[in-house]
Formats: structure tokens, C-alpha cells, sequence
């Protein structure tokens, strides 16, 4: 056997070992605890979701799956993180259009929110409502429209951040409305919920969940929902398409991913793993009473999924001049 005959033969022998590790790792999968990291902070709607689904992860997995809080920078910090990590399917991301698509389109960052991940599964879709403080006198989304072409910019909207579903919804309405109105960005949902309770801003795009005990008390007037369909929480609400503005629909979307090269097999996995939790009674009464769905989507239409998500924020943020510069 010539030396050029050994070499090759033996890179040939420890590629092929390499190949069947790979393949039995995968096949064993999973033997340890997994990390999910929730890219926001304790305490918030995707917190809720990220424990609510690592719990029953870790009963169909037979392994732990620990939730990791790492907030920061619209979720960019928490994404990034796991950018960065293992493919293996030990390290789990929350993704989310902030951290995965408006995040690296209005700035800079050390990773591709789209190229760097595979996304693995749906795990909520939650669309906004437009409500408006109750002293407003305006009760419909046509009500707040005769307001503000009457006098442009005098109705303030708040948002639970700059960058998320909750402004740029209120944008996209901005230009599908043809009005003007004055984006106050709060930190989070909660100071932004006080101050409309108070007054002190006219109306918010908010998730229906976090505003409904206060529309449920008269101190709030939900006019108009960004889904597809009317909330099942709140069916008497007509949806921004049937008050008159078509091809209206926004949402903060929740999706199960992993860094760029994971397994095919424990992608699939984890993607009936996941698709069958969302079927299950209790995670279905779950999702309703956070007024959100999860519709059983494949890897594949996940990535088409995410991509058409990409485009057209895009567009807005190229429209509202907020794209990073080249």
C-alpha cells in the first residue's frame, strides 16, 4: 500500500467513524438535560410560554429542559447567545421576528436571525388588538381614523418597545390608514398598559391577553384585532380587515429553533414533539386563554414561514427608514 493509498484510506476510516458517531448521538437523543433560552425577560407573555412548553417537552423528551433567561436588546442578546452554540439539540432557542427578523434588519449583529437557525416548530402565534383608553369616546377602528385625518398627530399610541409587534403594527396601520399618529415606545407591556389605563396616551397596540381584565372593567375599548379571524376571547370585536382596511394582518409569532446544522432526525423529533403538545387539550385551552394559536407547521414551511415574515419587515423598516446601513 502506497503512503497516498494509507492516508486516504485511513481519512476515509475516521470520516465513516465520525459519520456513525454522528448518527447514533442523534439516534440517542436526548441523554442529558437541554437549555431553552427565553430571549426576554422572567415574568412576561414569552416566559409563560417558554416554561408552559418546556415542561411538557421534558415529559415526552424523559430529560429536564431548563429555561434560560437572557434579555436584552429587543431579544437579540438571548438570540445571539444561541447562535453561537452547539447544533446538537442541547441548546434551544425561542425565536421571535424581533430577535431573529427586525433585530438584525434595523442593526448591525454578530449573526444572520434567518441563515444562522433552523426552526424547528411553532409554538405560538399571538396577533394584537388596537385599544383605546375608554375617555376617548372613540369605540371603533373608523372612529379612531375620523380622529386622527381631523387633527394629524394629536393621538399618542403606546407600544411595548420600539422594533416589536406592537409598534410596528401600530406603523403598518399608520400607512394602510392613511393617518398619522404619535408612537410613545414604554418598556414593556405593562407601563405601557398603565398609562393608557391613566390617560396619559390615547390608545396602544397591545396583546389581547395582558389588556383584557381592564377591558373587561370599561377602563379599556378594544376596536379592532390584527388577526386573521375575530379572537375567540373576544368575538364581538371585528378584526382590522372587516373595519375596512384590507390585507391587514400582524402578530408576534413564538417558534422552537436551534443553531444552524441540526440532525434532520432531531429536528423532526422535536417537531412532532412539539406539534403534538399543541394538539392536546389542556396546552389548546392554554394557548386560548393567551389568545394565541399554534398551527402544526414543518420545518420546511416554517423556514417559508419566517422568510415571508422577513420581507415584509423589511419593507415597513424601509419604509419607516429604520434599516441598519450598509
Amino acid at each position: 500500500m502506497t503512503r497516498l493509498h494509507a492516508s486516504l484510506t485511513a481519512v476515509l476510516l475516521v470520516a465513516g467513524i465520525a459519520g456513525h458517531a454522528g448518527t447514533a448521538l442523534a439516534a440517542g437523543y436526548p441523554d442529558r438535560a437541554i437549555t431553552l433560552v427565553n430571549p426576554y425577560a422572567p415574568g412576561g407573555p414569552a416566559d409563560t410560554l417558554a416554561r408552559t412548553l418546556a415542561k411538557s417537552l421534558s415529559e415526552r423528551l424523559g430529560q429536564p429542559v431548563i429555561v434560560e433567561n437572557r434579555p436584552g436588546a429587543g431579544a437579540t442578546v438571548g438570540t445571539s447567545y444561541v447562535s453561537r452554540a452547539r447544533p446538537d439539540g442541547y441548546t434551544l432557542v425561542l425565536a421571535t421576528s424581533p430577535g431573529n427578523v427586525v433585530g438584525p434588519l434595523m442593526q448591525k449583529l454578530s449573526y444572520d436571525g434567518v441563515k444562522d437557525f433552523d426552526f424547528i416548530a411553532m409554538v405560538a402565534d399571538q396577533p394584537v388588538m388596537v385599544v383605546t383608553n375608554a375617555g376617548t369616546g372613540i369605540d371603533s377602528l373608523k372612529g379612531l381614523i375620523e380622529r386622527a385625518k381631523a387633527k394629524p398627530g394629536s393621538l399618542n399610541f403606546a407600544s411595548a418597545g420600539t422594533g416589536g409587534a406592537t409598534h410596528l403594527s401600530g406603523e403598518l396601520l399608520q400607512q394602510r390608514a392613511g393617518i398619522q399618529l404619535t408612537h410613545v415606545p414604554y418598556k414593556g407591556a405593562a407601563p405601557a398598559l398603565q398609562d393608557l389605563i391613566g390617560g396619559q396616551v390615547e390608545l396602544a397596540m397591545l396583546s389581547l391577553a395582558a389588556a383584557l381584565p381592564q377591558i373587561q372593567d370599561g377602563k379599556l375599548k378594544a376596536i379592532a384585532y390584527s388577526g386573521d379571524q375575530r379572537s375567540p376571547l373576544l368575538p364581538e370585536v371585528p378584526t382590522v380587515v372587516e373595519s375596512g382596511i384590507p390585507d391587514f394582518r400582524f402578530s408576534t409569532w413564538y417558534v422552537l429553533a436551534a443553531p444552524k446544522g441540526l440532525p434532520d432526525d432531531i429536528k423532526a423529533r422535536l417537531n412532532r414533539d412539539v406539534n403534538a403538545i399543541n394538539a392536546t387539550p389542556d396546552q389548546q385551552a392554554f394557548l386560548k386563554a393567551q389568545d394565541a394559536t399554534a398551527k402544526p407547521m414543518t420545518p420546511a414551511e416554517l423556514d417559508a414561514f419566517v422568510a415571508e415574515d422577513h420581507t415584509a419587515m423589511s419593507q415597513l423598516l424601509g419604509s419607516l427608514k429604520l434599516l441598519a446601513q450598509p
